[in-house]
C-alpha cells in the first residue's frame, strides 16, 4: 500500500443495524436467539438485519453456539476483514504503532524512537511511513486495506475542534490539527484524542471485567502527567476536552517551583518524571531518564527513592480528592513511574489515608494491565465506536 492508494472507507450504519453491532461487540449477545432477547424485537425482525449485514460484510456467521436444550444456535460476531485502523500513540520522545482489525483485535504492533519536539510536519510525516509499512506487512486477507488513523498526543486536545491546545511539552503543536495534516497525505477518516484518554479506554479494552470496572480513573504518569476518566463504561471528556487533566492541580504546602502554565507548585512540574530528573540532577546525580531513576530506587539509592515516594504521595493527595469525589471502581497508574514500585506505594498509602473509607471500600488500584499497548487498544476501540454508531466517521474527527 501507498499512501494514494484508495483506502476502505468505513460504512455508515442505520440506527436499527448499530443496535445489533453494539450488542455483538460489548459481547452482551452472540446469536439471533440472544439478539432477539437482550432487544426485545422479533426472531424475524433480528434475522432480517442480520442477514443484511452478513451480505454487507460487517458480521460472520461461525461455528455452532451453547444449546440450551435445542438445536444449537450459530455463532454471530463482527468480520475482522471489513477494515483496519491505523494507530498512533505519540510520546515525548517515542511512539507506539499498532493495527487494529474491525473485530477490535491488535493484529501488530511497533515501538520507535520519535522526537515530538522535532515539530508536527515532521512527526506526523514519519509517523504515516511507518503506518503504511505496517499495513503492507500485516497478514491480512487480500484486499483488507486501511480505513482510517486514531492518534494520540501527549497534551491537550479541543472536543470541539480537534486541535492541540497549550501543550507543555509539545513545542510548536499549539493549535495544530493532526487530523488537516495527515489528510493531505492520505484520504482517511483520522481522530485525534489525549494519549491519557487513549489509555483509559484501551484498559477496558477486551476485558472480561469490563462492566465491572465502568468507573475508572487512569493516570499516566511519564516525561508529564495525565489522567483520563471513564464513566459508566465510557469516556468522559468534559464540556471541551479537558476533563481528567490533573497536571495543573496545585499541590498543597509544596514548593514555588515554576510551572509551564505559568503558576508555580502545580504536580507536573513536581512529580512528573521531568520534574524528577531535574531533581536528582540538581542532587549531583548523574541521570538523564526517570527510568535511570527507578533502577537506581531499586538499588536503594536514597535520593531516587526519596523522591520517587515524594512523588507519588504528592500524586496520591491529589487524587484522592478525585476519588472522593467521583467515587471510581478503579484506580490505574500507567506510564513509567507506575514501574517505580516506590511511587506505587506512595500514592496507594496517601489515597487510603485521605479518601473518605466509604469511597476507598470498593475500590480497586491497579497497575496498567497493558502497559505498552493501551493506547494503541484504546485508539482502535474510540474509532471502532464511532465507525460503528449510526452517525459514522468520516473526514476529519
Amino acid at each position: 500500500m501507498t499512501v494514494n492508494d484508495t483506502p476502505q472507507l468505513p460504512p455508515f450504519h442505520s440506527p436499527q443495524h448499530a443496535e445489533v453491532l453494539a450488542a455483538l461487540r460489548t459481547g452482551r449477545a452472540n446469536s439471533r436467539a440472544a439478539l432477539a432477547k437482550i432487544t426485545g424485537l422479533s426472531p424475524s425482525t433480528i434475522a432480517a438485519r442480520v442477514d443484511s449485514l452478513i451480505e454487507q460484510g460487517h458480521i460472520v456467521e461461525t461455528g455452532p453456539g451453547e444449546s440450551r436444550g435445542g438445536r444449537r444456535p450459530r455463532q454471530l460476531m463482527i468480520r475482522g476483514e471489513a477494515g483496519l485502523v491505523g494507530c498512533i500513540d505519540l510520546g515525548v520522545d517515542r511512539a507506539s504503532f499498532g493495527l487494529v482489525n474491525f473485530a477490535g483485535d491488535l493484529i501488530a504492533e511497533r515501538h520507535l524512537p520519535l522526537d515530538i519536539s522535532a515539530g508536527p510536519r515532521q512527526v506526523l510525516s514519519e509517523a504515516l511511513k511507518t503506518l503504511v509499512t505496517m499495513v503492507d506487512d500485516a497478514d491480512v486477507p487480500a484486499g483488507v486495506r486501511l480505513s482510517g488513523i486514531s492518534v494520540g498526543v501527549p497534551g491537550p486536545v479541543s472536543s470541539t475542534t480537534s486541535r492541540v491546545i497549550a501543550p507543555s511539552r509539545m513545542p510548536g503543536w499549539n493549535g495544530v490539527s493532526v487530523a488537516e495534516l495527515m489528510r493531505r497525505d492520505i484520504s482517511v477518516p483520522v481522530l485525534v484524542n489525549n494519549d491519557a484518554n487513549l489509555m483509559a479506554v484501551g484498559e477496558l479494552s477486551g476485558d472480561d471485567d469490563a462492566e465491572q470496572f465502568a468507573n475508572q480513573v487512569l493516570v499516566k504518569v511519564g516525561s508529564g502527567i495525565g489522567c483520563g476518566i471513564i464513566s459508566g463504561g465510557t469516556l468522559y471528556t468534559g464540556s471541551n476536552g479537558w476533563a481528567g487533566d490533573i497536571s495543573h492541580v496545585s499541590v498543597p504546602g509544596a514548593a514555588a517551583v515554576p510551572c509551564s502554565c505559568g503558576r508555580t507548585g502545580c504536580l507536573d512540574a513536581l512529580a512528573s518524571g521531568n520534574a524528577l530528573v531535574r531533581e536528582m540532577q540538581l542532587a549531583g546525580a548523574d541521570v538523564s531518564s526517570v527510568e535511570e531513576m527507578i533502577d537506581l530506587a531499586q538499588d536503594a539509592h536514597p535520593v531516587a527513592t526519596g523522591l520517587l515516594r515524594n512523588a507519588g504521595v504528592m500524586t496520591g493527595g491529589v487524587l484522592a480528592t478525585i476519588v472522593n469525589f467521583f467515587n471510581p471502581d478503579r484506580l490505574v497508574l500507567g506510564g513509567v513511574l507506575a514501574n517505580s514500585s516506590v511511587f506505587v506505594a506512595g500514592v496507594r498509602s496517601t489515597l487510603y489515608a485521605d479518601c473518605l473509607p466509604m469511597a476507598t471500600e470498593q475500590l480497586t488500584v491497579d497497575v496498567a494491565r497493558y502497559p505498552g499497548t493501551a493506547g494503541l487498544r484504546g485508539a482502535g476501540r474510540l474509532f471502532l465506536d464511532r465507525v460503528f454508531s449510526p452517525e459514522g466517521i468520516r473526514g476529519t474527527a
